[in-house]
């Protein structure tokens, strides 16, 4: 876009007037659909997105940070003249902090404490560690990855960063790339996983996984259920093989009830609610304002979808 006139961007599938306020705060004009939009913004999900966009769009936002559904679906496609972005980065200190109180939690035994129904001894109460000097694994140092490393930081704790390329993340000690996933398992105390799911990337950790690390670790997926083989964590939360899993995601999801996982005293389950409407609808807002300001100024908005990567 020129600074001509304001682009307009059409807000759907409803025009919701919290979204066509950030419209404006961006610099943009809201208009429906049908009204010629320069760009998109959507607000729900792929089953209702439309089958055509109008030939006037050059730019489309997405309310999801991970966008792998959007692409299997056929909804995001490479094209000369359009640009897609993702909510990418939107909601990741919420879903860091997520991660964080998962794991101090694991860490400092609040399953046991939770679960307890008279007072425990001191001799006889579970084991209890800290975060103060502990090496965390994160793999998939993206967005929640990186929001994750001051919080980290800031107990203590060390963060050993996984990418995809492994050039350096801020405020981890190292960072190292995919094709060196192997070497952390052992190196680090903790683990989480908060990296993009896409084709070619399943089941990040399984039993050999979990069989390299510490006895002491509690792993914590954040990201995708399906990056974690649930059958192989099971027996090592039943074995004792790791210290215990807290898990925001699983595979299948929802978790049945009746399931393994319900019941081991070393499995907390949240139910995907890591980045809930209160916390998502706000996040949301101030990422469609940065990019409507951006796409009306002539720039590249944030979080471009790559569909050939997957992300």
């Amino acid at each position: 876009m020129t600074s001509e006139r304001a682009p307009r961007i059409a807000v759907g599938p409803d025009r919701d007037p919290r979204f066509e306020r950030a419209v404006v705060a961006g610099g943009g004009l809201p208009c429906g659909l049908e009204e010629t939009p320069d760009a998109l913004v959507w607000t729900a999900g792929v089953e209702s997105f439309p089958d055509f966009l109008p030939v006037s769009v050059r730019w489309v936002q997405l309310p999801s940070a991970g966008v792998e559904y959007w692409l299997s679906q056929g909804i995001v496609k490479a094209h000369p003249h359009v640009t897609w972005t993702s909510a990418a980065g939107a909601y990741s200190a919420a879903v860091a902090e997520h991660a964080l109180m998962l794991l101090l939690a694991g860490v400092r035994a609040l399953p046991a404490h939770l679960s307890a129904t008279s007072w425990t001894p001191e001799s006889l109460a579970p084991a209890i560690g800290t975060l103060r000097g502990a090496t965390v694994g994160i793999v998939g140092a993206g967005g929640v990855g990186r929001a994750l490393i001051p919080m980290l930081a800031a107990l203590g704790a060390h963060a050993l960063a996984v990418t995809r390329t492994g050039r350096p993340v801020p405020g981890a000690v190292e960072t190292f790339p995919v094709e060196r996933i192997d070497e952390i398992w052992s190196l680090a105390d903790h683990f989480v996983i908060s990296a993009t799911a896409t084709r070619d990337v399943e089941r990040l950790v399984g039993a050999g996984e979990l069989a390299a690390m510490k006895p002491t670790a509690w792993m914590i997926n954040v990201a995708r259920g399906d990056l974690v083989d649930t059958d192989a964590l099971v027996a090592a939360l039943r074995s004792g093989a790791i210290a215990g899993a807290g898990l925001d995601v699983t595979d299948p999801q929802p978790l049945p009830d009746g399931h393994p996982l319900w019941s081991l005293p070393n499995a907390m389950i949240t139910p995907h609610d890591s980045n809930p409407p209160p916390l998502r609808v706000p996040a949301y807002l101030e990422h469609v304002t940065e990019n409507v300001t951006r796409f009306a100024s002539g720039l590249v908005p944030t979080a471009v979808i790559d569909p050939s990567a997957g992300y």
